[in-house]
C-alpha cells in the first residue's frame, strides 16, 4: 500500500461504488422483477418489505454496538467487513435467481427469506463502512471533500445500476446480471479495504455500557431531527430510481430498450453537478447548504409529472438530477459534525452505533415508498403487470412525481428544526448547549 493511496478519499470511495452498483439493481429493478415480471402481488411485497423493517430495527442498532466495541489488531470495522463480503454476493444472487415456475405462496416466502438474508448481510456492510468515514476524515473540509469524491462514485454506481442494468438482463437474464455485479462488488471492495486503515486510538477507549450508550444516542435532538428529515428525502431516492421502469412503461410508453436513456439522463447529469454542490457546501456551510438541497430537490420533481415521451422524459430526468446530486452531497458533513459533538461529551468515539439507528431511519423509508406504491395502486387499481387497472398512467404519475414533492416538502419543514453548525468543525452555542457539550472557543 502507498502511503498516497492508504486512507485517501480516492480508495474510500471504491467501497461505495462496489456496494452502489448491485444495491442500486437490487433497489431499482426488484420491484419490477417480482411484481411485473413474476406477479408477485404489490400487498405481498409490501407486507415482505415490514416484516424486514421489523427485524432491521433490532439488527442496525445490534451491528452497530458490536461495530464499536470490536477490538481486534485490523481494528474495529474491516473484520466485519471482510467477513459480510461473501455472504453480500451469495444472498444478492439468490434475489435474483428464482426458481423457474415458482408463484404464489412460494413466491413469497422466497422474497422474504432473500430480502431478509441480503438486507441484514448489507447492514453489516453499510454499518461498518459509513462508521470509517467520520473516523478517518476529521474537519468540514476533507469531510466536504471526501463526501463529494465518495457521492460522485455512487452516482456512477447508481448509473451503472440502473442505466445498465436492463441491457445486461435483456442480454443475458437476472441471474448472470447478478452473478456479474458479484463480481464487480468483490474486485472494488477488496481494493477499498486495502488500503484502510483505522484509528488506533479509537480501539484504547473503553466501550460505553450498551444501555448507557443506547441512552446517549437516543438522547441526542439534533440527530434525530437530522435523521428523520433524511428519512422522508431517502424515500424519494428510493421512489425514483424503483419507479422509473413504470414510469416509462406506463407514462411516457417508451419500450425497454429505451429506459437506460431516461435513466443515464437523471444520473450522468449529477456527476457534475457534485462538484457544485461541494462549491455550495463550502461556500454556505452545512446545515444551510443541506436545507437547500432538500427545497431544491422538491421543485426538480415537478416537471416528470409533464413529461410526454422520451425527449421530455430525458429533460425532465436532468431537472430532478439536480436536486438529487445536492442531497447526496449534503449530509455527510452533517453527520460527521453530529458524531463529533458526541465524541466530545462521551469521550468515545461512536460512529458505529450512530451510522446504525441512522441507517434504520433512512432506511425505514422503503416502507414508507413501499406504503406509497401499495396505496397509491389500490386507488387506481393496479395490483401487478398482470392486472395494472383501468388508469396504470396516473399510478405512476403520483409515484414518480406528486409523492416525492410532499415528502420533500416534509423533509425541508423538519430541517428547520436543526440548529445552525459552524464551517469549521465548531458548533453554535445554541447546538452546544441543547447537546450537553461545554463550548471551549
Amino acid at each position: 500500500m502507498t502511503k498516497k493511496l492508504l486512507n485517501s478519499p480516492l480508495t474510500y470511495a471504491l467501497g461505495m461504488l462496489a456496494m452502489m452498483i448491485p444495491v442500486q439493481a437490487f433497489s431499482a429493478f426488484y420491484s419490477y422483477y417480482y411484481v411485473e415480471k413474476l406477479g408477485l402481488g404489490v400487498g405481498l411485497a409490501t407486507l415482505a418489505r415490514t416484516i424486514y423493517l421489523i427485524w432491521d430495527a433490532v439488527d442496525q442498532p445490534i451491528f452497530g454496538y458490536l461495530s464499536d466495541n470490536t477490538r481486534t489488531r485490523w481494528g474495529r470495522r474491516k473484520p466485519w467487513i471482510y467477513a459480510a463480503m461473501p455472504l453480500f454476493i451469495l444472498t444478492f444472487i439468490m434475489v435474483f435467481a428464482v426458481p423457474e415456475g415458482m408463484e404464489g405462496n412460494n413466491l413469497f416466502i422466497w422474497f422474504l427469506t432473500a430480502l431478509i438474508l441480503f438486507e441484514t448481510v448489507t447492514t453489516v456492510l453499510w454499518v461498518n463502512y459509513g462508521a470509517l468515514f467520520p473516523e478517518l476524515f476529521r474537519g468540514d473540509r476533507i469531510r466536504a471533500k471526501a463526501s463529494a469524491v465518495q457521492q460522485g462514485f455512487q452516482i456512477v454506481a447508481i448509473l451503472i445500476g440502473s442505466a445498465l442494468t436492463p441491457i445486461i438482463f435483456a442480454a443475458y437474464g437476472y441471474r448472470n446480471m447478478a452473478l456479474i455485479y458479484a463480481l464487480v462488488f468483490a474486485v472494488f471492495m477488496w481494493i477499498c479495504m486495502a488500503h484502510v486503515k483505522e484509528k488506533e486510538e479509537a480501539q484504547q477507549e473503553v466501550p460505553l455500557g450498551i444501555i448507557e450508550a443506547f441512552r446517549e444516542t437516543l438522547k441526542n435532538k439534533q440527530f434525530w431531527i437530522f435523521n428523520i428529515a433524511n428519512s422522508f428525502a431517502q424515500t424519494v431516492n428510493g421512489l425514483l430510481s424503483s419507479m422509473i421502469p413504470f414510469y416509462a412503461k406506463y407514462v411516457l410508453k417508451i419500450p425497454e430498450t429505451q429506459v437506460s436513456l431516461l435513466l443515464a439522463s437523471i444520473f450522468v447529469s449529477v456527476i457534475p453537478l457534485v462538484a457544485v454542490w461541494y462549491l455550495i457546501v463550502r461556500k454556505l456551510g452545512g446545515v444551510t447548504s443541506w436545507r437547500l438541497a432538500l427545497a431544491v430537490y422538491s421543485l426538480s420533481v415537478v416537471p416528470l409529472w409533464f413529461a410526454q415521451g422520451l425527449g421530455s422524459g430525458i429533460a425532465a430526468g436532468v431537472m430532478a438530477g439536480f436536486g438529487l446530486s445536492g442531497f447526496l452531497v449534503t449530509p455527510a458533513v452533517l453527520s460527521g459534525q453530529i458524531i463529533d459533538l458526541d465524541a466530545q461529551k462521551t469521550g468515545r468515539r461512536r460512529e458505529g452505533i450512530y451510522t446504525a439507528v441512522a441507517g434504520f431511519i433512512t432506511r425505514s423509508s422503503g416502507l414508507i415508498s413501499a406504503l406509497a406504491f401499495w396505496i397509491v395502486g389500490m386507488i387506481f387499481g393496479y395490483v401487478s403487470g398482470e392486472h395494472p387497472g383501468s388508469n396504470p398512467e396516473a399510478t405512476f404519475k403520483y409515484l414518480i412525481s406528486a409523492v416525492p414533492f410532499c415528502l420533500l416538502l416534509i423533509s425541508f419543514l423538519i430541517s428547520l428544526f436543526l440548529k445552525k453548525v459552524s464551517n469549521e468543525n465548531h458548533v453554535t452555542n445554541d447546538m452546544m448547549s441543547d447537546s450537553g457539550v461545554e463550548h471551549h472557543g
